[in-house]
């Protein structure tokens, strides 16, 4: 028998294959190409290869030109000149990569430059791709094409993420009890994973985590979400359902095989009594232990309707019982303390 979280579940998983998808049915624009040059000749023969390609080419003489146009016209590519007056190609894309806004743009640098030095200072500025003057037509051509392809496809895959995170910002507003709940969490989580010395992909992965941790929550009905009392057999079962649910929303995406982990496992139990998979020791994956922690902690210290906040010295009490029980990772939890302390959260 499917369930309501089944049917949400299988919608979402829906939604995001169709926004990975969406390159493969057709974009109806022509990708538009900025070529950037000092030298009008050149920038004539870029236009004039790639406009019989079919792509809306525009054109700026300068570094700097091209800073402003690119926000107010969002190419799909820069073909960027290397060696050009007051800014060089390299800085120009060194900025267009720090830029939230542009990042995701590909950059093919055109040069006659074609030393090593040159390219490895291209590569450090974030360049995507190199051709050296006098360009091959089907070398460009060829190269455009497969990395207006893979922005377009990056560019799924954010508005993927921003759905979940949509979603995950419209669960929260659900209960009014929990406030800024996720913001709390990402802050800690930094604070915390700092602390412990976490690489960048691990940090990205916990803040992520914070955010989408309870996505699964959509599949669940506010009759058994936002109950009061206690709840039956019956409706924790339920409710034990949305770390699956929410884990199988964010399956489609590449970029959510490190959060998954955290989605699906933050209520297991050190000791194998907590769910879905009652996993024990490290068994359980190591983010999904960190991010447990700060989960409890915020959740201890929090005002509710029903409760009153801990303080954080009470709160660390009632984390070591709960690791006497054997709840929790005593290593983990034993870091835990000494950072808060340290830190005076």
């Amino acid at each position: 028998m499917s369930s309501c979280g089944d049917f949400i579940c299988d919608s979402m998983t829906s939604t995001l294959h169709k926004l990975n998808l969406s390159l493969v049915n057709g974009y109806d624009a022509p990708p538009k190409v900025l070529v950037v040059d000092d030298h009008p000749a050149s920038r004539m023969t870029a236009v004039a290869l790639l406009g019989v390609e079919g792509y809306e080419v525009l054109e700026a003489d300068s570094g700097l030109v091209a800073l402003e146009q690119v926000l107010k016209i969002q190419p799909d590519l820069i073909l960027l000149d290397v060696m050009m007056p007051e800014m060089d190609g390299f800085e120009v894309c060194r900025q267009l990569k720090q830029d939230d806004q542009t990042r995701l743009i590909p950059v093919i640098f055109i040069t006659a430059l074609n030393d090593r030095q040159s390219r490895i200072r291209g590569i450090e500025a974030g360049g995507d791709d190199f051709l050296t003057k006098p360009f091959d037509r089907l070398e460009l051509v060829a190269r455009v094409k497969s990395l207006v392809r893979q922005k377009r496809l990056n560019e799924d895959l954010d508005h993927a993420e921003q759905v979940l995170f949509s979603i995950a910002r419209a669960i929260e507003s659900r209960d009014p009890n929990t406030g800024d709940h996720c913001e709390r969490l990402v802050t800690l989580g930094q604070a915390f994973g700092e602390y412990l010395n976490l690489n960048r992909v691990q940090m990205r992965n916990l803040q992520w985590g914070s955010y989408l941790h309870d996505i699964g929550k959509v599949g669940i009905p506010d009759a058994v979400l936002l109950k009061t009392g206690k709840l039956t057999s019956d409706e924790w079962d339920i409710m034990k359902q949305h770390v699956s649910i929410g884990e199988r929303i964010c399956q489609p995406l590449v970029t959510m095989r490190g959060v998954s982990p955290i989605i699906r496992h933050h209520h297991e139990r050190w000791d194998g009594s907590g769910y879905p998979d009652g996993l024990a020791g490290e068994q359980i994956p190591y983010l999904a232990q960190v991010f447990q922690v700060i989960d409890i902690y915020d959740a201890l210290t929090s005002e509710r309707p029903y409760k009153r906040g801990l303080t954080g010295v009470e709160a660390l009490q009632v984390m070591a019982e709960e690791t006497a029980k054997g709840w929790r990772n005593p290593k983990l939890i034993q870091q835990f303390s000494q950072f808060v302390h340290s830190t005076r959260i």
